[in-house]
């Protein structure tokens, strides 16, 4: 669908896809544990966030070089303008580099290069957010935010994503606190596989603007009532919630509910190369299996622009609202 949209959860290392994996790893002279692209695509079938996540830091050892990155970005934002993405504001997770020898200047300089030329490549504008491990420590995420000082001209937020449960938001208050200070925007996933507790946690505590995910606030009416009354952003990412088993059929998705209780919902794509599709694909199967008509779906579209970080350029914001009144459904 090409219903203009800004995609606000998007991993970067999730759109790694298997041809590319494996240009890279010649490159690289990484050796992979799969004999052809059919083989590592078949691979991604997962049972839940756990055997994902083991797949996606593997695959991650072909990423070495500035022109890794660079090559990567550029792939997705081609394939997001293709399917209307105007506006991507891109996760990327420098611990499991750093972790594995790539120094953290290599890793936001090769998508930094991708994203500066971006607007004029590919008509898409964007920011980059460092994320950090959940799984790691505190301490770690701190040294991380040390060490992409910097290059904090080239980053717009952080976030918190991988395992998240056993790993509460709460954890890292004090690495959201000195982002605070150094005037960086404040997003978390919460609410996937976590409860709702951790949702609360990632608003009080962290101080987020937006919540990656949010899914199960809707076991927690009262927090249902707060995130509408505070217009908080969720990020929902329907094809990722299917493949991970956070529901079982895409029909049984509470997207529709969610909608109908005034959540400020969006669709994104989250690791669009393991899930089985990105945004515009995301868009075109909600419509399908939700039976969303196309107000609904423009109403998606335009709480996203509405969601993004673009309040340093509002003139840019409605310019692409107004492309998304324009936008007419087939």
């Amino acid at each position: 669908m090409h219903l203009p949209k800004a995609e606000l959860h998007l991993h970067i290392e999730g759109t790694l896809e298997p041809e590319l994996a494996f240009a890279l790893a010649e490159r690289n002279g990484v050796a992979l544990p799969y004999a052809t692209t059919d083989e590592l695509r078949a691979a991604y079938e997962f049972d839940d966030l756990q055997s994902f996540l083991d797949l996606y830091y593997a695959l991650m050892a072909v990423l070495r070089t500035e022109d890794d990155f660079t090559e990567l970005a550029d792939a997705y934002l081609a394939r997001a303008a293709a399917q209307g993405v105007r506006h991507a504001e891109i996760f990327f997770d420098p611990q499991a580099h750093t972790a594995r020898g790539v120094p953290i200047g290599t890793v936001i300089e090769g998508l930094g290069r991708a994203l500066e030329r971006s607007e004029e490549t590919h008509g898409v504008s964007t920011q980059l957010i460092l994320c950090f491990l959940r799984d790691l420590s505190a301490e770690s995420a701190l040294g991380t935010l040390d060490a992409a000082k910097p290059y904090l001209h080239r980053i717009s937020a952080i976030g918190l994503d991988s395992a998240e449960v056993g790993h509460p938001p709460a954890k890292f208050r004090a690495v959201y606190e000195a982002a605070t200070a150094l005037g960086l925007r404040k997003v978390a996933h919460a609410g996937e596989e976590g409860p709702p507790e951790y949702i609360r946690e990632a608003l009080d505590i962290l101080g987020v603007e937006r919540v990656d995910h949010g899914l199960r606030c809707m076991e927690d009416p009262e927090l249902v009532a707060r995130l509408v009354a505070d217009r908080v952003p969720l990020t929902l990412c329907p094809l990722s919630n299917v493949r991970l088993r956070t529901v079982d059929r895409l029909a049984d998705h509470p997207l529709p509910a969610m909608l109908a209780a005034g959540l400020h919902c969006t669709v994104n794509s989250d690791d669009p190369a393991y899930f089985g599709g990105y945004a515009g694909d995301n868009f075109d199967a909600v419509r399908d299996a939700l039976a969303l008509g196309p107000e609904q779906l423009r109403t998606l579209a335009r709480n996203s622009f509405e969601a993004a970080f673009l309040d340093h350029d509002e003139e840019r914001r409605a310019r692409y609202l107004s492309e998304v009144e324009a936008y007419a459904f087939d």
